[in-house]
């Protein structure tokens, strides 16, 4: 599977790098297969002069699928935690889809 790490307007290091790495590893080890996957750090600044770190995370999947999640906290490893979560929620919410689709007519009768 391919990655990619990307930071905008800000700088990552490289510990946080290699953790957005093993996340997005077990990730997609969890979904069914995923064919890319994409983490992209970036700081926004807002009107009140605060400034937040978000964490955005692509898992691509096949037949076009496209899963995205968004994280936003006071630093990038809490947003990358928050993205993770919410990435993982979406992941389990398929997988219970696909059980469902291919459950055996005759067992509900």
């Amino acid at each position: 599977m391919l990655m990619t790490v990307t930071a905008r307007h800000c700088e990552i290091a490289d510990d946080l790098r290699a953790r957005a790495e093993q996340i997005l590893d077990r990730l997609a080890h969890h979904a069914s297969r995923a064919v890319d996957g994409t983490i992209v750090f970036d700081m926004a600044d807002h009107k009140n002069h605060t400034s937040s770190y978000q964490a955005e995370l692509r898992l691509h999947l096949t037949r076009g699928e496209i899963l995205v999640a968004h994280g936003e906290a006071e630093d990038h490893r809490t947003a990358l935690d928050r993205a993770e979560d919410k990435l993982r929620h979406q992941l389990e919410r398929q997988l219970s889809r696909t059980r469902e689709r291919h459950k055996d007519p005759s067992s509900l009768a």
